[in-house]
């Protein structure tokens, strides 16, 4: 049996995290957290980088070797992180489920981004004005995409559901 890797991506305070969380329950699968992983990697000393993504990449393709479903979350920013998740699946053999968490209402996203709380001890989380100007690239190869303005987190876990089985995520061999 192959493994289904779930590959989440977008910008801070869309709902990526509350979500990713959910199917992760749902799916009974293992979660991978790039912001958990990076703020051990700090409380251990390390300087910010990609070591946390290279972690995540790790331990996702030996779950997925073990026909695991993995849920991954990170804002996944650009196309390099994107198509390392892709690698990961293709090695170990997975499928692949890019999944686009945005929300189209910029008022309600900015009180969302305002209003949260770190849930990760020592994580700083941006700011408005951080968010806006971090560097996103069009998720042009994403197979899901899910508006947050207009569902709740609930109904975007069905809406992923949905597209699992539904349109079954690519197969990937090495």
């Amino acid at each position: 049996m192959s493994g289904l890797l779930i590959a989440f991506g977008g910008l801070p305070g869309t709902g990526k995290t509350t979500i990713a969380r959910l199917l992760a329950r749902r799916l009974a699968a293992v979660y991978l957290r790039i912001d958990s992983i990076e703020q051990a990697l700090s409380r251990g000393g390390a300087a910010a980088g990609p070591e946390g993504y290279l972690a995540a990449y790790a331990a996702a393709a030996d779950n997925l070797k073990l026909g695991h479903r993995v849920v991954a979350d990170s804002v996944n920013p650009l196309p390099i992180t994107r198509d390392a998740w892709r690698d990961v699946a293709e090695i170990a053999g997975a499928r692949l489920l890019e999944v686009e968490i945005l929300c189209s209402d910029a008022r309600e996203h900015r009180t969302r981004v305002e209003s949260r709380t770190a849930d990760i001890a020592g994580l700083r989380l941006p700011d408005w004005d951080a968010v806006t100007r971090r560097k996103y690239a069009p998720w042009m190869s994403a197979g899901c995409r899910i508006d947050t303005a207009s569902l709740s987190p609930e109904q975007a876990v069905e809406a992923i559901l949905r597209q699992i089985h539904s349109h079954p995520p690519s197969e990937k061999t090495a």
